[in-house]
């Protein structure tokens, strides 16, 4: 994935770091939410029991977490852009690419609710923690577009082919879900169902009109750093670097 940029301009190990840790990140976060719709969608057998499935969904959030964490730390500390620790959980703070790094804070911020409340799910009530679990639906498609606005690899083939594959499987467990809790209303699953599609095609519309375009990094961050420009100028087919992923 970094070849074509190494081979023509040197690539600082954190912000090597920072692209791999965004873009696993993404994928566990992805493992995460599907496992979740799928055991709120009743998918459990004898060999995939529910309790695997809510074992499996707590380790990779909480993995997610720590990968996220590295992903702020390391774009921080290699300093190609100007994003500071606060630009991390406060919203639209950053002077660099404020929606994309925005969005990005606030899927952090949402995560960390989610896990917060999950560890306090027995002194809060259920109520509260499903009211607050329900934000997990916002925190990906938020996430995604964090990643495709300000990733460094949006126009890379293998990157592509990962985030397809992640809509894909939300897209499927969405419709499972649908599809098997035959105990809602309908207007409540038609809802599910619309939500699913209307939110994945809008990630694929942004990304086919902004990120996949030759030429995003340069229209979405005219102010970027002179190494981002040249990583732009080096890699102007396989990789288009829009600094953060």
């Amino acid at each position: 994935m970094l070849s074509a940029v190494a081979a023509t301009t040197p690539v600082s190990p954190m912000w090597a770091a920072t692209r791999a840790t965004g873009i696993v990140a993404l994928v566990l976060l992805t493992g995460t939410l599907v496992l979740g719709i799928t055991a709120a969608a009743g998918l459990t057998t004898t060999r995939w029991p529910r309790f695997v499935s809510q074992d499996l969904h707590r380790n990779l959030s909480l993995l997610c977490v720590a990968l996220i964490a590295v992903h702020v730390l390391t774009t921080i500390w290699d300093g190609y852009v100007p994003v500071g620790l606060i630009d991390a959980v406060v919203p639209f703070h950053s002077p660099y690419r404020t929606v994309y790094v925005g969005l990005g804070a606030v899927a952090f911020d949402l995560f960390l609710a989610l896990l917060v409340t999950s560890g306090l799910r027995h002194r809060i009530g259920f109520a509260a923690w499903r009211g607050v679990h329900w934000m997990a639906y916002l925190c990906w498609p938020i996430a995604m577009v964090h990643s495709l606005g300000t990733g460094t690899d949006a126009r890379n083939h293998l990157v592509t082919f990962i985030d397809v594959v992640c809509g894909a499987a939300v897209l499927a467990a969405s419709l499972a879900w649908v599809v098997r809790r035959r105990d809602l209303q309908p207007n409540v699953r038609a809802a599910g169902a619309v939500g699913a599609i209307l939110a994945v095609l809008a990630i694929v519309v942004f990304a086919a009109a902004g990120p996949l375009r030759a030429g995003w990094a340069r229209r979405a961050a005219p102010a970027a750093p002179s190494t981002v420009a040249a990583l732009a100028a080096a890699t102007p087919t396989a990789v288009t670097p829009a600094a953060g992923r």
